[in-house]
């Protein structure tokens, strides 16, 4: 099992002019590496590959003064990075897509480097991190501790909104299995509430994004009545990304907390495989990106790993449509709230496909209300 911890990190002001140099001195590589590629291909038709430009590193880190002071291993990762994304850039296009070809990037926009840890960065006794090129050790807020017995692999240097964070990689041993009571959940996500449990409870969605929306408007105003690449839109653009990380911040730490709840109050749960994707091109995209379904469906996976709770994906189509009762369909506008059907079952629209979505799962009691396999949009 490998598992991610995230700690925000605490830099002097020559750390953070270091780290910003180091992530543009990998930025430049990057860039290099890219037209390296293109200026092959497009010259003599030689597809250059990870290989081939791992060996000139050496090289480059003789004539470039800059890249000589940071870890080799990074610089590796950074041209790792490139490979990959030529590799997804290859892969839609065989899949049939009309992909962007791989671009340069913007120093402003390059705010991660990849380390092993004991190779370029080290985890010092004083609990302080030690990273090559950085001048002293950098403070570490260890708002929680690392498991014990826990090996550190790879580890996520990053820069958001002004702040800096070290993400682990923590391999852990598997979990034992466990055995707990069953109690079943089916839960239909929606936009109104957030999730509606098959009990009969549901979770308002927070409004994150409404609540911001006027702030956030009048910085982006900001923004447009600041000069071009000026010194002052430069602080207008960190404010609005100083909100919009605390958005995330707040949408992810709801996320953490209802999807801990429900792992441990539940021993199986069912969710619809939506197609978010499809969801967030239509005209409800701002409710559905505020929403994060995906994220919930994600912590609640990874926390139940852990626990022994199973969770199960089931097709979405013609669940709000379905009686839990008696299986008939019942045709229903987004108007109507509430599920009624002759067999006596009046329920709320969501409860009622959650307890669809339960059975189909195959957790709950019943026919099962089975349905074809296959993702969609709604």
């Amino acid at each position: 099992m490998v598992l991610s911890y995230k700690f925000r990190l605490f830099t002097t002001a020559a750390q953070e002019v270091a780290l910003t140099g180091m992530l543009g001195a990998f930025c430049d590589l990057y860039n290099a590496a890219l037209q390296q590629r293109i200026e092959a291909y497009r010259r003599r038709g030689i597809s250059l590959r990870y290989g081939n430009q791992a060996a000139e590193l050496k090289a480059v880190r003789e004539a470039d003064e800059r890249l000589a002071g940071y870890s080799f291993s990074a610089e590796q990762q950074v041209l790792r990075r490139l490979e990959k994304t030529f590799a997804a850039f290859f892969g839609r296009v065989k899949r049939g897509d009309r992909p962007g070809f791989p671009r340069f990037r913007p120093k402003a926009r390059f705010d991660s480097a990849d380390f092993r840890v004991g190779d370029g960065l080290t985890l010092r006794k004083s609990q302080k991190l030690g990273i090559v090129g950085i001048p002293g050790e950098i403070k570490v807020k260890w708002h929680r501790p690392l498991p014990d017995g826990t090996k550190l692999g790879a580890a996520v240097v990053s820069r958001k909104a002004g702040k800096w964070f070290v993400c682990f990689q923590i391999e852990l041993p598997d979990a034992e299995p466990v055995e707990r009571e069953f109690s079943p959940v089916g839960i239909d996500v929606g936009l109104t509430s957030l999730v509606a449990l098959s009990t009969g409870e549901t979770v308002p969605t927070p409004q994150f994004t409404t609540r911001a929306a006027k702030a956030l408007r009048r910085t982006q105003r900001t923004v447009a009545r600041r000069h071009r690449n000026s010194r002052r839109q430069r602080k207008a653009k960190a404010r609005v990304a100083r909100l919009s990380a605390h958005v995330a911040n707040q949408r992810r730490d709801f996320s953490h907390k209802l999807s801990r709840k429900l792992v441990d109050e539940h021993s199986h749960i069912a969710f619809e495989d939506l197609n978010i994707k499809g969801l967030a091109a239509g005209m409800l995209a701002k409710s559905v990106h505020n929403a994060a379904w995906n994220q919930l469906v994600q912590h609640v996976q990874y926390k139940a790993a852990s626990a022994g709770t199973v969770v199960a994906l089931v097709d979405p189509r013609g669940t709000s449509q379905t009686c839990p009762e008696c299986g008939t369909i019942k045709p229903k506008t987004l108007a109507q709230r509430t599920h009624r059907c002759e067999c006596g079952c009046v329920l709320d629209r969501d409860v009622a496909a959650a307890r669809v979505v339960l059975l189909r799962a195959g957790f709950g009691p019943g026919h099962g209300l089975q349905a074809p396999s296959q993702r969609v949009a709604a």
